[in-house]
């Protein structure tokens, strides 16, 4: 990948999933491509992710085998004591046409990225090369870094992969506006249990927090992620001893919540997060610019779908520039355009539907909240919600993805 040819540049700020993802796009459609990264290594942060079909097809297109992968999961949502609310059905019909049962796999995020960059052609990666912003020049983009001693790189487009506080996202679009979403996540993985059914995951609630847990696979080895949310704020601060911190959450919890705490080690199995959010953005791109993942729709956790959103923009975004001249600006835009003609009304509705469910399960007094459980143990409203507005969406767009259908 020592080449770098007028018309074909494709420079990306960022070395997380979603950049990962458009490279190896953008590579197999016969392009340059270039990653900086500013960490010493590229790495995603945090436990396990929850990867949805789409995903997986996309991932198995750059030539990742889904053989012993992760570990597909029926979906039940629950209240704090075991009483199931609302199961999320598995559509025939996608299985059949995508050749992959079920619909979420639980996979420790970093395995599943070390996949992806094992795919990753030499010379591509540019690692303590943080992108700080860019110059407009004749015809192409000026990528520049904050060592004054890298020279900066010429480019015909610039991906912002740069996470939610992309400077390139701020040059291109002016603040982001973040803004705290009022939560906090403490996400976790472990190790197998035995005693829990397989191929299950829990979605629970009480009043104010939020405490599941889905089967994934490591390394191909079985085990467990899980996680607990809980109301915050900005400044919130932390516990002194976050094991027990959680335990107390976790006092009354129906098994296997409780069990999973003990089987975790918090030094190294256990991410904290206070998460922040950015009012939703119509337009991810300008001139020669566009953003994808956080620099442009991060996600709170309630959509299950932040790395898995990231992935589906890079291949969506190559795809839309698929065979155009980069030197070429009105065909470059009007590839950009097509990208967010894809995929910005179908993020925006995912990611502004999980700050609803969020505010929904952790910022209703206490009264309401009670009324809202009530609701949600004896009437089928949470399942005809979530199929509307979370499941039917993503089936339709699976169906779409026409080139992944193996029948």
């Amino acid at each position: 990948m020592s080449t770098w040819r007028p018309g074909k540049r494709v420079a990306i700020a960022g070395g997380g999933p979603g950049a990962i993802s458009a490279a190896l796009a953008f590579i197999k459609r016969g392009y340059d491509v270039r990653v900086f990264e500013r960490q010493t290594e590229c790495r995603a942060l945090g436990g396990a992710v929850l990867l949805s079909i789409p995903v997986l097809a996309i991932l198995r297109s750059y030539g990742i085998s889904l053989e012993n992968f992760g570990s597909y999961t029926s979906t039940y949502f629950r209240n704090k004591w075991g009483k199931e609310r609302a199961l999320l059905p598995f559509n025939a019909e996608v299985e059949r046409r995508m050749g992959i049962k079920g619909w979420q796999y639980g996979v420790l995020r970093s395995s599943a990225f070390q996949k992806m960059l094992d795919l990753v052609p030499e010379g591509v990666i540019f690692c303590n090369h943080e992108v700080t912003g860019y110059e407009d020049v004749e015809g192409a983009i000026q990528v520049i870094f904050t060592d004054s001693g890298i020279e900066p790189v010429t480019a015909d487009i610039l991906i912002a992969a740069d996470g939610i506080r992309s400077a390139v996202s701020r040059q291109a679009f002016g603040d982001p506006q973040l803004f705290h979403t009022g939560i906090r996540l403490w996400l976790a993985w472990c190790d197998h249990i035995p005693g829990i059914p397989p191929n299950t995951g829990v979605i629970s609630h009480d009043w104010q927090y939020q405490a599941s847990f889905f089967p994934m696979l490591h390394d191909g080895k079985p085990g467990f992620e899980w996680w607990v949310v809980e109301p915050g704020w900005e400044g919130m601060p932390l516990p002194e001893d976050p094991r027990a911190h959680v335990k107390k959450i976790l006092q009354d919890w129906s098994d296997p919540m409780p069990q999973l705490v003990e089987a975790t080690d918090f030094e190294t199995q256990v991410y904290r997060w206070d998460i922040y959010n950015r009012p939703s953005m119509k337009k991810w791109s300008s001139g020669r610019i566009v953003g994808i993942g956080d620099a442009v729709h991060p996600v709170s956790p309630y959509a299950a779908y932040g790395m898995g959103m990231a992935i589906e923009d890079g291949y969506f975004l190559a795809k839309a520039l698929e065979g155009v001249d980069l030197r070429d600006v009105k065909a470059v835009n009007a590839g950009f355009e097509l990208f967010e003609e894809q995929r910005v009304d179908y993020v925006n509705h995912h990611m502004e539907f999980a700050r609803f469910t969020s505010n929904m399960f952790h910022s209703l007094p206490w009264p309401l909240a009670k009324l809202r459980d009530l609701v949600f143990d004896y009437t089928p409203f949470l399942k005809g919600l979530l199929q509307k507005e979370y499941l039917k969406r993503a089936e339709d767009e699976t169906m779409n993805l026409k080139e992944f259908h193996v029948v």
